[in-house]
């Protein structure tokens, strides 16, 4: 199935614009997909209804807010403990230090991304909130040294 199926030439248009600049006001969004601002407008509410927009927010400077260390962590959780996926997942949901979470095919079973101020604030998190997370097993932490590229943008 082609993932573009449901969407024409001016929906993508409308998403590309709306990727590069959530904030772009419906009159110039109009402008550069060349319809009306009506016609836009009723596009973009279609576009969302049926969830291609998954909502907007601001991108934060994390140095700036004193979360200038990423942290990726793989997490192999013990699996002889009854329901340790579903309560897993549910005790991460509360841990605003844990940004994403995905359940992962290989040798270990969720990659947590975390943003901390430093060293010294992971150790307090992983003793404090990591390896009490339920069912963790073994985890390895891997301490970003540079980011080579952030984004995300879907290509369209």
């Amino acid at each position: 199935m082609n993932p573009h199926e449901h969407l024409d030439r001016i929906d993508l248009k409308i998403l590309a614009a709306l990727q590069a600049d959530g904030r772009l006001p419906n009159q110039k969004l109009a402008e550069v997909v060349a319809l009306s601002p009506t016609a836009v407008l009723a596009r973009t509410q279609r576009l969302t209804r049926e969830g291609y927009i998954l909502g907007y927010e601001a991108r934060l400077n994390p140095l700036k807010l004193g979360r200038g260390m990423m942290v990726f962590i793989e997490v192999l959780l013990d699996r002889t403990t009854p329901h340790v996926f579903e309560q897993f997942k549910a005790a991460v949901q509360v841990h605003e230090a844990i940004m994403e979470c995905h359940m992962v095919a290989g040798g270990f079973d969720y990659l947590l991304k975390t943003r901390m101020a430093d060293m010294a604030a992971y150790r307090d998190f992983a003793g404090n909130v990591l390896w009490q997370l339920p069912g963790v097993r073994e985890t390895r932490t891997y301490a970003v040294m540079e980011e080579v590229k952030n984004s995300t943008r879907l290509p369209l």
